[in-house]
């Protein structure tokens, strides 16, 4: 377990690393002109979105593998209700992954859109 966490947080640094330098390219002239609080305010985007986004990627990877886990248990248990279950979960991995879909435009907008980048770009 102490490996799954290494990799993970391993995983998470990689990932605010390179949103962090994502942002900073497109953010570089602006922050010049407004000082480090704009520096600090970027990063702060930039790590919230790569933190939030995988989170949410941890929590929708679980919780497909729970769902089809019990689909097959169901289906192994009555294999004359395949059909039913199959599309409950093909629906239901479809609500799940949205999860993931929402974090991803939540983090794009804080790195591309941020509304409250004109308070610290001023």
């Amino acid at each position: 377990m102490k490996k799954f966490w290494q990799v993970w947080l391993g995983s998470a640094a990689i990932l605010a690393i390179s949103a962090g330098v994502a942002a900073a390219e497109g953010t570089a002239a602006a922050a010049k002109t407004a000082g480090a609080e704009s520096t600090w305010f970027f990063a702060a985007c930039a790590l919230a979105g790569a933190l939030g986004l995988g989170l949410a990627a941890l929590g929708c990877g679980l919780g497909q593998g729970i769902a089809v886990s019990k689909a097959v248990e169901g289906v192994a248990r009555q294999p004359e209700a395949s059909g039913t279950i199959q599309t409950l979960l093909i629906i239901g991995l479809g609500f799940i992954e949205s999860l993931t879909i929402y974090a991803l435009v939540v983090a794009l907008i804080l790195l591309f859109a941020n509304p409250f980048a004109a308070y610290f770009l001023k």
